[in-house]
């Protein structure tokens, strides 16, 4: 016969973590955002698509027995035991107005609308905090530089979640530098391919034109079922 296991032994593990300075038992498979919410707190802000990569959940943490500041995104980090934590709100940093087709793809264009880039020392702390491990500091010397192709390249899987630019001793709004670049770099380094050039050809001549009407007649409840169903259908196929 098997053993009946205890109520202790069907529990989950638990950790100990600090949320914002209140002590919280929280289960050790959850990501902090879960934890946070198993612990009571209502997210409204610092939550975004909640599953990894909008960058809107920014979150700063010490371990226990270590002197270190780690950074991440709330809903992609497991909590750890004696984990002591905090979420930082976004603070948009100040983006530059520009109309790229009148820009070229130099550092001139980079330092006319973020001159703060020359104030880089170059300390690599925004790398360091980056969720994404993204070399920061290496795409904004390469905006520097003139480099907009590397600086495009690297900066690719950036999220916005601004935890450079709090890091940032020179006050840079790195994530802005990086979108100004790829932007730079898609209108003038790139070519465009040829089956983007042939789906807006379709879009132009209306071959679209009665799905996107048939759509945007559904009411929200219609839609909704029409996504639903859409979904049902693929999953079929794939199976």
């Amino acid at each position: 016969m098997s053993k009946t296991k205890t109520k202790e032994e069907n529990a989950l593990p638990t950790v100990k973590i600090y949320i914002m300075g209140s002590a919280h038992e929280v289960p050790a498979s959850l990501t902090i955002m879960k934890a946070m919410e198993y612990a009571g707190f209502k997210i409204k802000r610092g939550s975004g698509c909640r599953a990894g990569f909008c960058g809107a959940c920014g979150t700063v943490y010490r371990k226990a027995g270590d002197y270190r500041i780690y950074a991440a995104l709330a809903c992609q980090t497991q909590v750890e035991d004696g984990m002591v934590l905090t979420q930082l709100p976004f603070i948009p940093a100040p983006k530059g107005k520009y109309d790229v087709d009148k820009l070229l793809p130099t550092a001139s264009s980079i330092l006319k609308f973020y001159p703060e880039v020359a104030r880089c020392l170059s300390c690599n702390a925004c790398s360091k905090v980056c969720p994404q491990e993204i070399q920061v500091m290496d795409y904004v010397q390469y905006s520097l530089q003139g480099q907009i192709d590397k600086a495009a390249e690297e900066s690719f899987d950036c999220v916005q979640c601004g935890l450079c630019a709090i890091r940032c001793p020179a006050e840079i709004a790195q994530y802005h530098v990086g979108m100004l670049a790829r932007r730079l770099h898609g209108k003038y380094n790139m070519s465009t391919p040829e089956s983007l050039q042939e789906r807006v050809a379709e879009i132009d001549n209306g071959v679209y034109e009665e799905g996107f009407n048939d759509l945007i007649s559904l009411s929200k409840n219609d839609l909704k079922k029409r996504y639903t169903e859409r979904d049902f259908v693929d999953q079929k196929k794939a199976g």
